[in-house]
């Protein structure tokens, strides 16, 4: 039996359903006692470091916790689980740690890198463990904004380390305690097998390992993306746009059922998939939405990265009941995602602090980032150009090498609501950088001029944006075969690649562009 240390934070059901894959039964922790009989521990973390270990405390989960910890029962800790065990944080300035490890979590902090480092990254084993057996040295899934360096006094602790930027510890182990700030969950097969390893009792030799260190290197993600709306017959279907209109000949497109699809591009190497709610479900009760089923059985059958997007807001249901946007991100979470992504409402949210001029905390953006950490929340940017015929500066407007109709050689990007459908008197640049000051940890970079032309990606506008922001940017829009996946990586920095209709469509499969990518020399999974 393994018990599963669930305090309420984001994706667990991803860790039980990993754990039920390998055979084995979950009982989670409802009270303190749980935790001293447990046999073996599983401690999930996602979320702030300070809210954490806070709500270890309000449960009376500390103590208990210590006394299996310093019994040298086997722990696993996965990713705030690792950074809990030390004795503080950057993160949460005054808040002990569980101080089992010593050592303070700090910040990654070169400018250069985007934070949080989220991806794909490779591990130096510094022991050997009987935690690798069958691994085979491939990517594991990192998704984070602190690290654990290492230090005289934890030496004897370090498992694995990694590099981005810095060498961190991404790995540590003493005795049948061990703790990874990677996702085992979330890292495929490589990542079952390790996560198989514990859960079977493999022995530990704590030796020094005898491999050469080689510096890691972070992987650029194939994302694979798929919009999800009801057709005409009321059937959940995964659809594709031209230009964000779904339809043809009158009817909604249905390329599949999504989680037959999302399962498909599991399979087929995806490092990532993203679900878009694209009908407007907001009548239901939370209970009720389709896209909760939709997750719950993906990550039954996914164990790579989930997002999802579209509704989440505040809204009230057709039954009277009011439900906040921390509401929906919460269920949403508690169902399999790992990421919500926001659009429309960032939107708002953005206009309403230029308005005002500082932060409510009470946006969207700024709750969720606050009880699930940075990044746990997407911001979904869906501009369209707007030409004119000398800079605007006020609208961060950039000189093209693609002249608009009537021969303008300078635009803006608009940003848009509602599908597309309205535009808005701001511009993406300012939505970026304001969602990025309120707590956002990511951007997904649509654009609607590019959408289903398959014409490649917008670099002018990916680049505008990724310059000027220092959280990871996902190119989306416009990719119709493998050489624009290079073409982005080679003229942005972009951090992903978003693509959907030549998934869906098979007309440029995930292995190809894996394949394609290896040839120019670029880092993937």
């Amino acid at each position: 039996m393994i018990t599963l240390l669930d305090y309420g934070a984001g994706n667990v059901r991803s860790v039980r359903n990993a754990i039920k894959r390998l055979g084995y039964e979950v009982r989670d922790v409802s009270c303190p006692a749980d935790i001293i009989k447990a046999e073996k521990l599983v401690f999930p973390g996602v979320g702030s470091f300070g809210s954490a270990m806070h709500k270890l405390a309000d449960l009376g989960y500390i103590e208990p916790l210590l006394q299996h910890l310093q019994a040298d029962k086997p722990f696993l800790g996965i990713c705030l689980g690792l950074q809990t065990l030390f004795d503080s944080s950057e993160e949460s300035p005054g808040v002990p740690g569980l101080g089992i490890i010593p050592g303070t979590v700090s910040r990654f902090n070169n400018p250069a890198l985007s934070v949080p480092q989220i991806g794909w990254n490779g591990i130096n084993q510094r022991q050997d463990s009987g935690l690798f057996t069958n691994y085979q040295g491939e990517k594991l899934y990192f998704v984070h904004s602190y690290r654990a360096m290492q230090n005289k006094a934890n030496q004897e602790w370090v498992l694995t380390t990694t590099n981005y930027g810095d060498e961190f510890i991404s790995g540590v182990q003493k005795g049948n305690v061990a703790a990874f700030q990677f996702h085992p969950e979330k890292s495929g097969e490589a990542g079952l097998t390790l996560l198989g390893n514990f859960l079977g009792g493999r022995t530990v030799s704590n030796r020094k390992a005898d491999t050469v260190p080689q510096d890691t290197r972070l992987a650029k993600r194939i994302i694979a993306c798929l919009d999800v709306r009801s057709n005409d017959e009321g059937d959940l279907v995964v659809t594709k746009g031209d230009q964000y209109d779904v339809r043809a000949e009158g009817k909604v497109r249905n390329l599949g059922r999504p989680v037959d699809l999302a399962r498909r591009y599991y399979e087929e190497g995806a490092d990532e998939i993203t679900f878009l709610n694209i009908t407007a479900f907001r009548d239901f009760p939370l209970k009720d939405q389709p896209m909760i089923e939709v997750l719950e059985r993906t990550s039954e059958q996914v164990f790579v990265p989930l997002t999802i997007g579209g509704g989440i807001r505040e809204y009230t249901a057709s039954d009277g009941q009011h439900y906040t946007a921390l509401d929906v991100a919460a269920e949403y979470f508690r169902s399999g995602a790992d990421k919500i992504s926001i659009g429309s409402d960032a939107v708002d949210t953005v206009e309403e602090f230029l308005r005002i001029g500082q932060k409510s905390g009470q946006s969207s953006i700024e709750q969720i980032s606050h009880v699930y950490g940075n990044q746990a929340v997407v911001i979904s940017v869906d501009p369209r150009r707007v030409y004119c015929d000398s800079p605007l500066p006020a609208k961060h407007s950039i000189k093209t090498n693609f002249p608009g109709p009537n021969g303008e050689e300078h635009c803006w990007y608009q940003c848009t609501v509602k599908g597309g459908r309205e535009g808005r008197d701001l511009d993406a640049l300012t939505l970026a950088k304001v969602c990025e000051k309120l707590g956002a940890g990511e951007i997904l970079l649509n654009c609607i001029d590019k959408d289903g032309t398959n014409s490649g990606f917008d670099l002018e506008l990916i680049n505008l944006i990724r310059n000027n922001v220092s959280i990871p940017v996902i190119a989306s829009s416009g990719a119709g075969r493998v050489e624009h996946f290079s073409e982005v990586f080679a003229g942005t920095k972009a951090d992903a690649a978003l693509a959907a209709g030549i998934f869906h469509r098979q007309e440029v499969p995930i292995a190809a562009v894996k394949a394609h990518l290896r040839e120019c020399k670029v880092e993937v999974r």
